[in-house]
């Protein structure tokens, strides 16, 4: 974990200095860091952009605790576990990273809402497609199953076409990171959820 740690001490030293109340809080790995639209996107949540970049589910776990030392957020927006993917970890492992992740929250801030971005396709990492595909549908069924106030949040459908593969419109040159067209998309879907539950 110690190659995150510069970005972490950022994220903590800004945590401090931050001079309004972060209600919404995004979290997790680059397809956070680089929203760089999140703060007009989601002005009226009053959000914060928590994300550091190459993070995995199982850093976001580690460093939750100081990460959000400073925050007091009334709902959590999450997209991680990609990384882990990617890095050879199973399924099961990245699924038991979201419990743990579910168990930080819920210690520290109770039943408040909470958003699992799922996975999202790229040619990249297509070798894996598979594994990605039972990560989502593993969090998916764990949420439904919780019954409280996590959503699922299904960008997967909506960045692939009619044969399963990802839209290239939505990706950078690296097949991986989304640009701006990918971003607008997720700001559509995220919306749409937020509008129905907060």
């Amino acid at each position: 974990m110690i190659w995150y740690e510069e970005e972490v001490k950022h994220l903590e030293r800004e945590g401090k200095n931050l001079k309004y109340r972060a209600d919404t809080a995004f979290y997790g790995s680059s397809s956070i860091r680089l929203w760089t639209t999140i703060y007009s996107d989601f002005q009226r949540y009053k959000p914060v952009n928590l994300g550091f970049g190459g993070s995995t589910l199982a850093a976001c776990v580690w460093f939750f605790d100081r990460i959000f030392s400073n925050y007091n957020p009334g709902s959590i927006i999450i997209y991680a576990g990609d990384n882990d993917l990617g890095d050879g970890r199973h399924p099961e492992e990245v699924f038991i990273f979201f419990q743990q992740m579910v168990q930080k929250i819920n210690a520290r801030y109770g039943d408040i809402p909470c958003y699992y971005i799922s996975i999202k396709p790229s040619s990249s990492r297509w070798n894996i497609i598979e594994s990605l595909k039972f990560t989502n549908y593993l969090i998916e069924n764990e949420i439904n199953r919780m019954n409280n106030k996590w959503s699922f949040v299904n960008i997967y459908n909506r960045m692939v076409d009619k044969n399963g593969y990802p839209k290239k419109e939505y990706y950078d040159n690296d097949d991986l990171h989304l640009n701006a067209a990918g971003f607008d998309l997720w700001k559509q879907i995220l919306l749409s959820k937020l509008s129905s539950t907060i």
